[in-house]
């Protein structure tokens, strides 16, 4: 019997079929697979009922709110990252090792399961959201809780050079240079659907809209790094020196960070304060309507109109 083979994050694609799971969970010629149910739900349902009720077989069920965030805060919206030390901890008493390739998925097209992904492997873990999410699981499902043995993990600081705050957004979306990107879904980008807790709609000044579902095909697995090339090249991603992606809480960008490295683009940057950390501050302009940006370059705001309107501190248009 050979030896596991180390595996680090560059080994591992961003996103697996199935079928490269089955291939390597339980094989002692690979590295310990660790498969992480993340299932969360905008709506206020438990992704932990979801999880006892039925999961893929040995997963750990791992909660966005506690497991991959701080408290909530003003500055730093409803999901911060959490402190790095934390994260450790955390994954280290769900039993998941540094050394272990983690496979993420969700319901819901690995919206939520990302944001494990991405703050993994661009701390060099090996780690990969599963194509297609709990769908795409040709097997049976397990039901109940599964514990793993705790373990001790190295704490790794978050990258500066991919994270931003709201000053950077606000920079990102007027400059020529660089592009801001709105992963949320096009009714709250455009102000018409409102979240419950957020006291305003709309978006962040020169953010162009991305909604993350559109990284997934009509059968709900990824589209090719051919197709996502082509429509992150559409919105500016591949000429812009800095791109900048935000969404609700900095969860749902990672969606799109993940598309834009299966794309083969360099690293894109997450705004993890998103909407809930800007919308939040009174002192920063709201943006309303579904037309943001000229198309004469990345982030140029376009002129109000009837389908555009810049809201300050009160709401009002001006």
């Amino acid at each position: 019997m050979s030896a596991p083979q180390d595996t680090s994050a560059g080994d591992v694609p961003p996103v697996v079929p199935a079928a490269w799971v089955r291939e390597r969970h339980g094989s002692a010629e690979h590295a310990a697979l660790v498969l992480a149910d993340v299932r969360w739900y905008l709506d206020g349902r438990s992704g932990q009922d979801a999880y006892l009720a039925g999961h893929l077989p040995g997963a750990v069920w791992v909660d966005v709110d506690t497991d991959l965030s701080a408290p909530p805060a003003p500055d730093g919206g409803r999901h911060p990252l959490p402190a790095p030390e934390e994260f450790a901890a955390r994954l280290g008493r769900l039993g998941i090792a540094d050394d272990d390739i983690v496979v993420a998925y969700d319901d819901q097209g690995g919206g939520f399961a990302a944001r494990l992904v991405w703050l993994l492997r661009r701390t060099g873990r090996a780690a990969a959201l599963l194509d297609g999410g709990l769908a795409a699981w040709p097997g049976p499902l397990q039901a109940g809780p599964v514990r793993r043995t705790p373990v001790v993990r190295r704490a790794t600081p978050w990258p500066a050079r991919l994270l931003r705050g709201a000053d950077d957004a606000a920079r990102a979306g007027l400059s020529p240079r660089a592009v801001l990107l709105d992963s949320r879904a096009a009714g709250r980008y455009s102000g018409a659907d409102a979240h419950a807790g957020e006291t305003r709609s709309g978006h962040v000044p020169g953010a162009r809209s991305a909604p993350w579902q559109d990284n997934l095909g009509p059968d709900g697995t990824f589209r090719s790094a051919e197709e996502l090339r082509a429509r992150f090249a559409q919105l500016g991603v591949a000429d812009a020196e800095e791109p900048v992606f935000y969404c609700g809480s900095g969860v749902t960008a990672c969606h799109n960070l993940l598309a834009v490295e299966r794309a083969g683009l360099p690293d894109a940057a997450l705004f993890p304060g998103s909407w809930s950390a800007w919308s939040a501050d009174p002192d920063r302009p709201v943006v309303a309507g579904s037309r943001p940006f000229a198309p004469d370059g990345p982030g140029t705001p376009a002129p109000a109109g009837p389908e555009a309107g810049t809201f300050g501190t009160e709401g009002a248009p001006r």
